[in-house]
């Protein structure tokens, strides 16, 4: 079989681009498998994927040849393209504290082939995670963090990143709250999970002033972390109903399943090359 590379463009909205890469993968001998675009009129910005099949394996000479096409049509500014083989899969790194749901789900549906990754190593601030690190036989990097040593254990994390040539870090329950500079040094490369449509209920037990106000939804919201505090641009969310029957326990339960359900949802997205962000937010071709 040949291979199959995945092309994701970003670049201003104007006539011709979608003729452009169809002409420099037509030059090549691809054929297009998948293809979705989008046209932004806030941002006034285009977004493609496409997935295509060529006898050309490396996903560099793909890319040249949609960029030559782009630049004999005008398109020359602002354009973000990425080509990728679909067999050369992204490197994950795992944070996590004392919650172990999302972790072990993730866990789950990579060893099952349920998620296209690759995951070198688990990073926690706890080590009560590394047994599950263990039986999945995957490194385990146990960096305890106070105020006084944060500075110490986010540059040893950095060298993680580095060494094991990660492409996103996952924050799968990571009760800590990463420094501006790491933000910055990682943006657009590391997703959070966070307990969402709960309103005003921040700080410590989220689910237990749920349940003393009554609500109705709770759910969970995937993003890209950013500077500004659980407020970066949305990949996926979800949510489940609760009543007045259920128990604190009852509604922590059901919010876990939440979250984990829709951060495996986001890192899956993410891994196929789905999420393209665009100013504040993203668009997800599902």
């Amino acid at each position: 079989m040949k291979p199959r590379h995945i092309l994701t463009l970003t670049v201003p909205d104007a006539a011709g681009i979608v003729h452009a890469v169809s002409c420099g993968l037509l030059d090549i001998g691809g054929n297009i498998l998948e293809s979705a675009q989008f046209g932004d009129p806030c941002s006034q910005l285009f977004c493609l994927r496409t997935v295509v099949e060529t006898a050309v394996e490396d996903s560099e000479d793909v890319a040249v040849a949609v960029q030559t096409k782009l630049a004999a049509a005008g398109h020359t500014e602002q354009v973000r393209l990425k080509v990728r083989r679909t067999d050369a899969q992204p490197r994950i790194l795992i944070m996590v504290s004392k919650f172990d749901h999302c972790l072990v789900d993730l866990l789950y549906r990579w060893k099952h082939g349920l998620l296209p990754v690759e995951i070198p190593a688990i990073v926690s601030n706890h080590p009560d995670a590394e047994p599950i690190a263990e039986r999945h036989g995957i490194p385990f990097h146990y960096l305890p963090i106070t105020p006084a040593t944060k500075p110490r254990q986010e540059a040893a994390l950095l060298q993680i990143v580095q060494d094991e040539k990660i492409d996103l870090v996952v924050l799968a329950r990571y009760m800590q709250v990463l420094s501006n500079d790491l933000c910055q040094k990682l943006e657009g490369r590391a997703i959070n999970i966070h307990h969402s449509f709960l309103p005003g209920f921040k700080g410590a037990k989220p689910y237990h002033q749920a349940a003393a106000r009554g609500v109705k939804l709770i759910g969970a919201t995937a993003h890209f972390v950013t500077p500004d505090l659980d407020e970066g641009p949305i990949i996926e969310q979800d949510v489940t109903r609760v009543t007045h029957a259920h128990t604190v326990e009852r509604i922590i339960a059901k919010g876990q399943d939440t979250e984990r359900l829709v951060l495996a949802r986001a890192v899956r997205l993410w891994a196929e090359d789905r999420v393209l962000m665009i100013c504040d937010r993203t668009v997800v071709f599902t």
